[in-house]
């Protein structure tokens, strides 16, 4: 896959008029002239990255306007992981030293295989020379002998080196799902919510299929904090975040958007599917017989109200997601513990009027 950041030979034209062409691009959208956006829109041009072509193709199709946000997840989706697939990528300290002591101890075993093959070719040489067969028996089993315990001795330095690459890749594998998990509940976190949003929009655009939203917001929580304590409120968000994840597929991302609000993206979904999910949350929760852990005290119902959206393709996330705020905002308002669905005619309204206006 071609990049502007590979070390390709383009012809000079060739090379001159994508580029003007990138440049003519971007003036026609509207988009800033920086090195990122550039790379981004020489790279549409050019044409390798089917994909990024497919996606921007869509965009424009919906008549979306490329602001910072657009640009930036583009770039980080579809180039900014190639070009650090071409190289600069520095191996840690812990993988160069052991490489080197594998290395070492391999070069010793070579050394050692060709001290035992001259000392074999001795032997033999030797018993040509008519050398007492007895003798010549104990020198090769004392050869044999030294062969076995050198052969195990680098088998054990190879099985330590390995045993401690398990280990690196074990504390790599941690150190991943800690950075898209969310401390106290589990589920993933916004940054690991925000990086699959951006994958999921795209994806349905290209596939043209449906994509679906709920995010939902525990009612009265600054109550239970209040009444019972953080620890209560801990308790509580736990619940909510373990009954989320629950209910919905695995194939499916339950996270935490922040505070008391918890959002699930749900690939492949209509709208009406996305609301009986929702619906099935909350009345789970709200069925949930809740207890202080150190006192057992029952402290009441918690309820949920949840707001509902279906992508609309070219539509922007932030602009998914406040749809879903909006009518979680309006669950709230008509009394909570209860599920509005958003009206896909807001993202209309909103592209009119963001629009440029006419002279």
């Amino acid at each position: 896959m071609s990049l502007l950041h590979a070390e390709e030979e383009f012809d000079i034209d060739y090379a001159a008029s994508l580029a003007g062409r990138s440049v003519e691009l971007m003036a026609k959208n509207e988009i800033p002239a920086t090195p990122a956006n550039f790379t981004l829109w020489f790279n549409f041009a050019l044409g390798t990255i089917p994909r990024l072509n497919k996606t921007i193709y869509a965009l424009l199709a919906n008549k979306r306007k490329f602001d910072r946000s657009v640009n930036k997840g583009l770039y980080d989706t579809f180039v900014k992981q190639q070009v650090g697939a071409l190289g600069g990528v520095e191996i840690p300290t812990e993988i160069n030293s052991i490489i080197a002591n594998a290395r070492d101890h391999l070069a010793v075993a070579i050394s050692d295989n060709r001290s035992q093959i001259q000392a074999l070719d001795q032997v033999s040489s030797d018993l040509d020379r008519g050398q007492d067969a007895a003798v010549a028996i104990k020198r090769l089993q004392s050869e044999l002998h030294d062969a076995t315990s050198r052969a195990a001795r680098t088998e054990a330095r190879l099985a330590e080196s390995s045993a401690e690459l398990a280990k690196i890749k074990e504390s790599l594998a941690e150190a991943e799902l800690r950075s898209k998990t969310d401390a106290l509940t589990g589920i993933a976190n916004r940054h690991m919510l925000d990086q699959h949003l951006r994958s999921s929009l795209i994806s349905a655009m290209e596939h043209g299929t449906p994509l679906s939203v709920f995010m939902l917001d525990i009612d009265h929580f600054k109550q239970f904090n209040d009444r019972h304590g953080h620890q209560v409120g801990d308790q509580v968000l736990r619940l909510v975040a373990s009954v989320l994840r629950s209910c919905v597929r695995d194939r499916d991302l339950a996270a935490r958007y922040g505070g008391e609000e918890l959002i699930a993206i749900l690939a492949g979904t209509e709208l009406e599917e996305c609301r009986d999910v929702a619906e099935r949350v909350r009345a789970k929760i709200s069925g949930a017989k809740i207890t202080k852990r150190a006192t057992g005290e029952d402290i009441g119902a918690v309820t949920v109200s949840i707001g509902v959206a279906q992508f609309v393709p070219g539509e922007a996330a932030d602009t998914l997601i406040r749809r879903c705020d909006v009518a979680l905002y309006e669950a709230k308002k008509q009394g909570r513990n209860r599920t509005v669905v958003a009206d896909a005619a807001d993202v209309a309204l909103e592209r009119n009027d963001t629009s440029p206006q006419s002279s």
